[in-house]
């Protein structure tokens, strides 16, 4: 406490962490906010910088538009006249040699139109038999969490795991089917699994229900989403340090005291209150003397790592454009590329930047491919462009290229990941004065991630206010 102002620590500099700052200051402007971040720079998984001088995000590119945290965040903090429209989502699979349409009505992978997946030609001949036996098989009781993999095989066949519901998790958690929790994954899927006998008809249910939000399902910024972070800690207004990283969290009579700085020269910083808004296994570190019931639990969350290559080739480079937004590549198929985004066709403001130059990105990296992404930048290169030559018929080589690397960036949702958050959140709960957040909780996109942010405050708030409970209004925390 400082004279009457209450010092909060925000440990982690990423989008949840700013946010958490950001809507901390919402709901008193008198607060005091630190956000200690041991990189570099501030953003984690958001960074653009440029690519034949254009900027490109080096990591997450877009947030869905039809979660209104995200858009509200960015509008908030001055950046709405900012938010950009996709040109086209029309995306492809990289299916039995050739690039196949997604079939429309499709939920995360889950087919709900069988024309549609017949015209595809995704699936085999006997795959795509296989899929209508979903309407006369016996029920499959789903009681409890199971994988992905394990609840849609047993509807609709081997097939619709390996060669649309697999691209599509891989592209959003880098993970595996057959370890992802359904529930935390495919939570309309879990539902309708409890009470549907048929997987075919519940898809056909959910891609039938109108959009709450009219419009594309995925936003971007102009400046890239890169763009977000530096937004949100400057109207945030505060204290953000970076290269700091927090060694120790422990508990004192009036808050809470964190260690920085080497073991050597530490470095004391005394707060009323703390938000750790880092991975898990960090959370983990932080939380082992204090919280070991929360600890324990967020030491298993698994995360996967990959890579992110950006290539820039003349326009002349490729015998045709590409009309579609990219493609992704089933794990079956055996190629180290597991997607591409055209990004240049994608986001229209890309285009306009340089109509020469068609700007694209290859991601690189399953859970489980580490011996993959230790290969050299050069290399991985080469295996970007290589895959640009035989699908695409690209010639020569790109004019440009940058590879960003994320270990251990993805959590895995794994088999009883809804369980082992609300165990984490139960014990944090006893804890005053003390909140967590970011993508290891309740989702790994943006708005997801800022969601958990405003929660974070929201106890917070509720610990260090007088009176009233604080609630989420168009963006902003009020009390009620």
């Amino acid at each position: 406490m400082e004279g009457n102002r209450c010092h909060v620590v925000v440990v982690g500099g990423g989008i949840a962490g700013l946010a958490a700052a950001w809507y901390l200051r919402q709901g008193d402007e008198e607060i005091r906010v630190t956000v200690l971040d041991g990189a570099r720079r501030i953003g984690g998984k958001l960074h653009a910088s440029e690519v034949a001088g254009i900027p490109v995000d080096a990591g997450a590119e877009a947030m869905l538009a039809r979660r209104p945290e995200g858009k509200e965040l960015a509008r908030m903090v001055g950046l709405g006249d900012e938010l950009s429209d996709p040109g086209t989502t029309q995306a492809a699979v990289l299916s039995r040699g050739a690039l196949r349409p997604m079939p429309r009505g499709q939920v995360l992978g889950v087919p709900s139109d069988l024309g549609a997946l017949a015209r595809s030609g995704i699936l085999s001949p006997g795959g795509l038999v296989r899929v209508p036996l979903d309407q006369i098989l016996p029920a499959t009781l789903v009681t409890t969490d199971v994988s992905v993999a394990a609840y849609i095989r047993a509807r609709m066949g081997e097939e619709v795991v390996e060669r649309l519901v697999e691209p599509m998790l891989g592209g959003v958690y880098a993970g595996r089917a057959d370890r992802l929790s359904l529930e935390a994954t495919m939570p309309r899927i879990a539902a309708a699994a409890r009470s549907e006998r048929s997987l075919l008809t519940a898809a056909r249910q959910i891609a039938a229900e109108p959009a709450k939000e009219a419009g594309p399902v995925f936003t971007t910024l102009r400046r890239g989403m890169g763009s977000l972070p530096e937004a949100v800690a400057a109207a945030s207004g505060a204290e953000i340090r970076t290269g700091v990283t927090v060694r120790e969290l422990a508990r004192t009579e009036t808050g809470w005291r964190l260690v920085t700085g080497s073991v050597p020269d530490p470095e004391i910083v005394e707060a009323d209150a703390v938000i750790l808004a880092v991975p898990a296994p960090a959370a983990s570190r932080l939380l082992a003397g204090e919280v070991p019931g929360a600890a324990s639990e967020l030491a298993r969350i698994e995360y996967a790592s990959m890579a992110i290559v950006t290539l820039a080739y003349p326009r002349r480079a490729f015998p045709e454009p590409p009309t579609g937004s990219g493609y992704l590549v089933p794990p079956v198929e055996g190629r180290p590329v597991k997607a591409a985004t055209f990004s240049s066709v994608k986001w229209p403001h890309l285009a306009e930047a340089d109509p020469d130059l068609i700007v694209l990105r290859c991601s690189i990296g399953r859970l489980g491919e580490e011996a993959l992404l230790q290969r050299a930048d050069a290399e991985l290169v080469e295996l970007a462009a290589a895959e640009m030559a035989e699908v695409m018929g690209v010639r020569g080589a790109p004019v440009d290229s940058r590879v960003t690397r994320w270990g251990g960036s993805l959590p895995q949702y794994d088999v009883g990941h809804l369980d082992r958050v609300a165990r984490v959140r139960s014990a944090v709960a006893g804890q005053p004065g003390l909140a967590v957040c970011g993508a290891a909780y309740d989702g790994v996109g943006i708005p997801a991630c800022v969601s958990t942010a405003r929660t974070a405050a929201a106890r917070i708030l509720d610990h260090l206010g007088p009176t009233g409970e604080w609630q989420g209004r168009n963006g902003l925390l009020t009390k009620g």
